[in-house]
């Protein structure tokens, strides 16, 4: 999911970041945000509607919307859009107002 070779640009190896996500070890990369590096990842599910559960995703990636809300090291709400991404973060999906989710 993410782009190697482009015909004009160029890209430098990142340093790689551990964290996880529903308590699974995964990998991101310096400069990424968490809904960056997990979209990398293939999760593209990052939280789910209040009232009917719908699944959310990444939408907006400026903050603007709560499409990407999650639990981050147990602060519910965190916008993972602009949240950058940090070394053995505790990422965790949440359904509404901020309950984790248990699926």
């Amino acid at each position: 999911m993410r782009i190697r070779q482009h015909p004009i640009l160029m890209f430098t190896e990142k340093q790689k970041i551990q964290f996880y996500y529903n308590g699974k070890q995964v990998y991101g990369y310096d400069g990424d945000t968490i809904a960056s590096a997990l979209h990398a990842l293939g999760i593209k599910n990052l939280s789910h509607s209040i009232h009917l559960k719908r699944a959310r995703g990444f939408y907006c990636a400026i903050g603007n919307c709560a499409s990407c809300n999650m639990e981050v090291n147990g602060e519910p709400n965190v916008r993972t859009c602009i949240t950058p991404l940090k070394k053995d973060m505790d990422v965790k999906q949440q359904v509404g107002k901020g309950r984790p989710y248990d699926a």
